[in-house]
């Protein structure tokens, strides 16, 4: 029983906390635009704004929920929760510090990378059940690049666990720091295991492991349907895309599931290329910095920064980049990333062979 109970909890403060990052987010977010296109954004409700996500919040839950007429109401109903509940199942399997992960599975990152490809299907189901020309225009182009950049976003993440040898996220993430069981080594030549910090970090592990993080990190953008990889949501073209029928609770959901996406993908990047809950501070001699700044508080404080700031690489070039054109996005996709992803591979494989 008190496994249950524990269970419960769990799932709730995973819930409290992509509710209280969907807030900081869209709030962060009007900021970070208004600043890089010489605006004030929001001034008036609470003090610089603070308030203005809360109220806007209130006034989408008193919406009206309307079902189009001619509508599939189940699919409609259902998509929403699908896209959500996709997203949200994602983040069980993330360690946030030493020994504090929600559920330590050995096959995390495969678990991960499975259960989010279910927003797809929810993102069909709400194009789909719309009934509406721009909606199912919108869920096929989200369709479609979803499935084309998971291929080089996956090469991107088989090219890690080759080196690492396991997909357990935690292992992975032990790995990377001065608690790692196994030796790191700078660039596969020098010896950093008592040093730790960053030099440890799986991108200064092998230099193709920078490469890879760059094509996983432009994937994920797309993954998560985020400017310049936005076609699917293209105001110019399809109204809103996919959700353009949802009001109220409905559209809430979806909105929650996108920056839900944004923290789990760069999380994921995190774990995986820049040293998770490691600190970045190395060992120097007497000064232990790296031992000084690695435990459970220390571990949520660093992998908290290092996503956020990755978050806030992807504001940056959402209002910074111009959206690119479908078949812009596919020919960068099959012609650029996968075959430099796939490389990425096989450098791993050799590496792993006869460097480490």
């Amino acid at each position: 029983m008190n496994f249950y109970i524990t269970y419960f909890i769990v799932a709730a403060g995973l819930f409290a906390f992509v509710g209280l990052f969907t807030m900081f987010g869209v709030y962060a977010e009007r900021k970070v635009s208004a600043f890089i296109q010489n605006r004030l954004g929001p001034t008036e409700t609470g003090k610089f704004g603070t308030l203005q996500v809360l109220a806007d919040m209130i006034k989408m839950v008193q919406k009206e929920l309307i079902i189009p007429a001619a509508a599939d109401k189940v699919l409609f109903l259902a998509a929403p929760a699908i896209i959500f509940i996709a997203v949200y199942l994602g983040f069980a399997a993330l360690p946030w510090a030493p020994g504090l992960v929600p559920a330590n599975i050995n096959i995390g990152l495969y678990y991960i990378f499975a259960i989010i490809s279910i927003e797809t299907l929810g993102i069909l189901m709400a194009g789909w059940g719309s009934n509406n020309k721009y909606s199912i225009l919108g869920a096929m182009r989200s369709a479609a690049q979803i499935i084309s950049y998971e291929i080089p976003a996956g090469f991107a993440l088989i090219s890690v666990v080759m080196v690492a040898q396991t997909l357990n996220l935690q292992d992975i993430a032990m790995l990377q720091g001065i608690l790692s069981p196994e030796k790191a080594k700078f660039f596969g030549f020098w010896d950093v295991s008592a040093i730790g910090g960053i030099l440890s970090w799986n991108v200064f592990q092998a230099p193709h492991l920078l490469v890879a993080f760059v094509i996983y990190f432009i994937a994920s953008l797309a993954e998560s349907n985020r400017a310049p990889f936005d076609i699917p949501e293209a105001e110019s073209e399809l109204v809103a895309g996919f959700h353009t029928e949802f009001t109220g609770l409905q559209f809430a959901l979806v909105f929650l599931a996108e920056y839900s996406m944004m923290f789990l993908v760069s999380m994921v990047g995190v774990i995986l290329f820049l040293g998770a809950w490691n600190t970045p501070l190395p060992n120097i001699g007497s000064v232990t910095l790296a031992s000084w700044t690695t435990g459970t508080a220390w571990g949520i404080i660093w992998i908290l920064v290092k996503t956020l700031l990755l978050v806030g690489v992807q504001m940056w070039i959402r209002w910074t980049l111009p959206r690119l054109r479908v078949d812009q996005l596919m020919n960068l996709c099959w012609k650029v990333l996968t075959p430099l992803a796939f490389a990425c591979m096989l450098i791993s494989g050799i590496w792993r062979l006869w460097v480490m």
